[in-house]
Order: C-alpha cells, then structure tokens, then sequence
C-alpha cells in the first residue's frame, strides 16, 4: 500500500469557510476525493488549490500631489501563488500622480501573465480639495 498525498485546507470560496480534506487519487475522474465541503464550490477550490493555487493580490502604490500619500490596488484576477512576492516588487516600484479613477490600470500586464494591477478608489489632486 502507497503513501496517500493528503492536504487539509479551509475553503475560502463563501462564508461557511468548511474544513477540506483533499486526497489524490488516480482513481477518480478528477484525480482527487475531497471531503468535508457542503457544496460543489468546495470540490472546485480543493481540486484547484492543490494542483495550481492562486490568489488575488492587494497592496498600496505611492501616489503624488494626493491627499493621501498610498493608493490601495489590487490585481484584477488571481495569479500563480508563487508569483506573489515577484508581483509584490513591481507593486513596490510604482509611483503614480494623482487623480486616479477606481478601475484605472495601474500596471498593465503584470509580468507579462495577462493580469492587470488597478486602483481600488479614485483620488483626486490635492489643489482640487483646497480649492472647494
């Protein structure tokens, strides 16, 4: 008898946040069983958790000439894991001028993966807020 490849996880994909089981086997039509989950989202994460685990990454941009100094971002689609802390380096390099829209593309094509980094508020100029 082999050694069973078993991995315990918490689905993050809803509120309940149930307590996975995820174990591979060549046998199912997945390659995987998962346990625990009470809906099919949960099958879906396990299977992708194990085998390509990705995540949404957020951070803060220096921006100029705003009245705050840091502009909250994030990336507009999940990368791989491990490119979290290379993505987190461009992040760090960029500094933007004010004003921003919500949305705006801050960096386009974030190592060349097909995921862009936006701003998650708008922020206007300093002089436009003194001025009112």
């Amino acid at each position: 008898m082999g050694t069973e490849e078993r991995q315990e996880l918490i689905c993050i994909n809803c509120p309940v946040g149930c307590r996975l089981t995820v174990i591979k086997d060549d046998s199912s039509d997945s390659g995987y069983r998962i346990y625990g989950n009470m809906c099919p989202r949960g099958v879906e994460y396990g299977i992708k958790e194990s085998t390509n685990p990705t995540r949404i990454v957020t951070s803060t941009v220096k921006i100029k000439g705003a009245f705050l100094k840091r502009l909250p971002v994030k990336t507009d689609g999940a990368i791989p894991k491990g490119l979290n802390f290379k993505c987190m380096e461009e992040i760090n390099r960029v500094v933007v001028e004010a004003p921003v829209k919500i949305g705006q593309v801050i960096i386009e094509n974030v190592l060349d993966i097909g995921i862009d980094v936006v701003a998650t508020r708008s922020m206007g100029r300093v002089r436009d807020f003194e001025s009112n």
